[in-house]
C-alpha cells in the first residue's frame, strides 16, 4: 500500500489524500511509522546461528537462542527470521507411501531396537563412500555412523559387536534386504548374538523410517554442505556431526530435546518420561506390515 501511494505521489503528483483514495488505503496507516526497536543484537545472534546451521529453520534457532537465555518468544523470532531473509530454502519432496499399515510396538526404552541403513556420497576427487548409520529408534541416538569406500557384511557384524560390548544387546535390529544385510556372515551373527533381525518389505524404505529420516538430516545438513577431501577429512567431519546431532541439535519428536538428554530421562525414569511440554511419549509403533522376521536357520535353508 504503502509503495502504491508513494508511486502516485511521485510520477502523478497527487496529493496524499488523493493517492490513498485511488488505492482504498487509510491515511493513518500510510503515515505509521513503527516504534519498535531495532534489535540489533538479537538481529546479528540470528544470522549468526543460521550462518553456522544452515538448514535449521526458526523453530530449532529459537530453541538454540532460548538456551543462551534469549527471553524472546517464537512470534517475535519468527518475525526477525522473515524480515532478515533467512527462510531455508526448500529441497524437492518426494513422494509418500499411502495405505494403512499394521504397526509393531516396542517399549519406550533406550535399545528397544535398532536400525540400519547406508548413504551415499563422493569425495571432492569423485571417488565414492558409503555410511553406516545405526540409530536408536526409540532415543532418536545415532550409535554409529561409519564411512569407508566398502563395507561388507562382516564389517557389519563386526562393527556391531563392538557396539553390543559399548552399549548392551537391542532387542530387535530394523534393516532393509540389502546384500551386506542378508549376507551369510549376518545370518549367522544374528544366530549366534541371539539378536532377532527384522527385515522391512521390499520397495518400502519407509517401513524402516526412523534411519532414513536421520538419513535425510545427514544429507541435508551435512553431506550436502560439505565437500570431502578424503576418507581421513568425512570420517572426521561425520564424528563431529554425529556428536553435535545427538548432544546439541533439537529433535522436533522429542520435544526439542536431545537424543542424549532424552534417553538420559528414560534411563532415569524408565517408560514414565515425557516432553519438555509435560506431554507423555506414547510407546513407539513402527509401521512394518509386509516385513519378514525370520530366523537365521530358515534364511540359510533357502538361500
Amino acid at each position: 500500500m504503502r509503495e502504491a501511494v508513494a508511486h502516485l505521489q511521485t510520477v502523478m503528483g497527487l496529493s496524499e489524500r488523493r493517492a490513498c483514495s485511488f488505492v482504498g488505503a487509510d491515511r493513518k496507516m500510510i503515515r505509521y511509522r513503527s516504534s519498535r526497536p531495532p534489535e540489533t543484537e538479537l538481529r546479528g545472534r540470528l544470522r549468526d546461528l543460521a550462518k553456522e546451521r544452515r538448514r535449521f529453520g526458526y523453530r530449532r534457532l529459537f530453541i538454540l537462542l532460548r538456551r543462551e537465555g534469549e527471553p524472546s518468544g517464537i512470534n517475535r523470532i519468527y518475525r526477525l527470521y522473515r524480515e532478515e531473509g533467512l527462510t531455508v530454502r526448500k529441497r524437492r519432496a518426494r513422494r509418500r507411501a499411502v495405505g494403512t499399515r499394521a504397526p509393531i510396538l516396542v517399549e519406550v526404552r533406550p535399545n528397544a531396537r535398532w536400525s540400519l541403513d547406508f548413504v551415499h556420497d563422493q569425495f571432492a576427487c569423485g571417488r565414492r563412500f558409503r555410511v553406516l548409520n545405526i540409530v536408536d529408534d526409540v532415543t532418536r541416538e545415532c550409535l554409529a555412523a561409519i564411512p569407508d569406500t566398502s563395507i561388507s557384511g562382516r564389517r557389519v557384524a563386526r562393527e556391531l559387536t563392538d557396539l553390543i560390548t559399548r552399549r548392551g544387546k537391542p532387542g530387535m535390529i530394523v534393516s532393509d534386504n540389502g546384500t551386506e544385510f542378508t549376507s551369510n556372515a549376518i545370518l549367522a551373527w544374528s544366530k549366534d548374538c541371539r539378536v532377532e533381525w527384522h527385515y522391512i518389505a521390499p520397495g518400502r524404505p519407509m517401513q524402516n523410517g526412523y534411519v532414513e529420516s536421520f538419513n535425510g538430516r545427514m544429507r541435508d545438513e551435512l553431506l550436502n554442505e560439505t565437500l570431502f577431501f578424503g576418507l581421513d577429512h568425512a570420517r572426521s567431519a561425520i564424528a563431529d556431526w554425529v556428536a553435535d546431532f545427538n548432544t546439541a541439535r533439537p529433535h522436533s519428536s522429542l520435544g526439542y530435546q536431545t537424543p542424549a538428554a532424552y534417553a538420559e530421562v528414560l534411563t532415569a525414569t524408565g517408560s514414565s518420561a515425557a516432553l519438555d511440554d509435560g506431554s507423555a511419549l506414547p510407546p513407539v509403533a513402527y509401521p512394518a506390515p509386509n516385513g519378514v522376521t525370520e530366523k537365521a536357520e530358515t534364511l540359510i535353508a533357502a538361500g
